[in-house]
């Protein structure tokens, strides 16, 4: 065990610049990259986010099935859909006007970006407006349509393990037939983006 991280912070630290470094070398700190992704032309987020969700689905299935790895080894927190649905909503409706999610925002900034920082000021202001109606109207909103810890999707809805990953692996072949579609077709739109991008 690391030393000071007996609560994970060292590890969640070194993890973070991590994921951060490659983040940011693979564009994806770039907001002009990330705004493409709403305008569908430009699918490499897309991209990897699928295969990394399905990679790793696939991978612990087969863990399992191996019996190299127990069923209740990983924690499964309480999944609050009604909260995630709306805060989704509103993660994506923010993240579409200002071309960043709070973790490439850190990103962006750590690379130089000045938009990033008041990106950052936004999530701050909400984070605080969060804590402040947490308790009157929020709380409830929580509270609606909730599954309980250690149930996953397959357990609450009685699905078969198999068929949530085939459903999983036909989305993700979708994801990358129509992406490539799309970034075909808009191939003039994001080259004017990169031109704009190299200019900053």
């Amino acid at each position: 065990m690391f030393p000071l991280n007996e609560t994970g912070m060292l590890s969640g630290l070194l993890c973070g610049i991590l994921f951060g470094y490659v983040l940011e070398n693979a564009g994806f700190g770039s907001p002009v990259k990330l705004s493409a992704q709403f305008k569908l032309t430009d699918w490499a987020v897309f991209k990897v986010m699928f295969t990394a969700i399905v990679v790793a689905a696939v991978g612990l299935w087969l863990l399992r099935l191996a019996g190299l790895m127990r069923p209740d080894s990983i924690a499964v927190p309480q999944a609050a859909l009604m909260a995630a649905a709306v805060g989704g909503a509103l993660v994506g409706a923010g993240f579409a006007v200002g071309g960043y999610c709070p973790g490439t925002s850190v990103a962006g900034l750590f690379s130089g970006r000045l938009d990033a920082l008041v990106f950052i000021g936004g999530v701050l202001l909400g984070t605080t407006g969060f804590a402040v109606f947490y308790g009157t109207t929020l709380k409830s909103l929580k509270a609606a349509w909730l599954i309980a810890d250690g149930d996953t999707f397959t357990d609450v809805y009685a699905v078969p393990e198999v068929a949530v990953l085939a459903v999983l692996g036909l989305a993700l072949v979708a994801v990358f037939y129509f992406g490539s579609w799309f970034e075909r077709r808009g191939s003039g739109t994001v080259t004017a983006q990169q031109a704009v991008e190299g200019a900053r």
